[in-house]
């Protein structure tokens, strides 16, 4: 019997979904931070991000400022032990938010959700748009003869 060997499956990076902002930027320490965050480390990671109250009103009209609100972390002693309880991710909100159109407050993002002045930036992408871009992209796709079991005489 011929012993089938199977050929090593190519690297993919993987893409960590976040679409375009121009809010986000590298320092010049390498991390990437939000020019948006006035309140907490500026710091972002892509869950962070995804969840930026920006991306659910999407308007050119939209000024606003952010706070980062992370927990902070709880030393426990008891028993000889030592623990420390975290109380979950941090946290985006809006510490001041403002229309440009309408010259005004905005109390909340879903104000700005069903406003007639909306003016989106960014472009809403699913996954299905994603993946149909990824399928359309240039390529050399080099077709494998089928393998078929042969055996050994001998």
């Amino acid at each position: 019997m011929i012993p089938c060997m199977q050929l090593p499956k190519p690297i993919q990076v993987q893409d960590v979904g976040l679409s375009p902002c121009e809010h986000r930027s590298v320092s010049t320490d390498g991390r990437i931070v939000c020019k948006k965050i006035v309140e907490g480390d500026p710091e972002v990671s892509p869950s962070l991000c995804r969840s930026c109250p920006f991306k659910l009103v999407n308007c050119a009209h939209f000024r606003f400022s952010l706070r980062l609100k992370s927990a902070s972390p709880l030393l426990v002693r008891f028993n000889g032990r030592t623990e420390i309880w975290d109380d979950g991710p941090p946290e985006l909100t809006l510490l001041r938010a403002a229309c440009a159109a309408r010259v005004g407050p905005v109390p909340d993002t879903m104000t700005c959700v069903g406003c007639p002045l909306r003016m989106p930036v960014q472009e809403i992408t699913s996954d299905r748009t994603r993946n149909a871009q990824r399928a359309n992209r240039p390529g050399k796709v080099v077709p494998f003869p089928t393998r078929e079991a042969v055996a050994a005489v001998g």
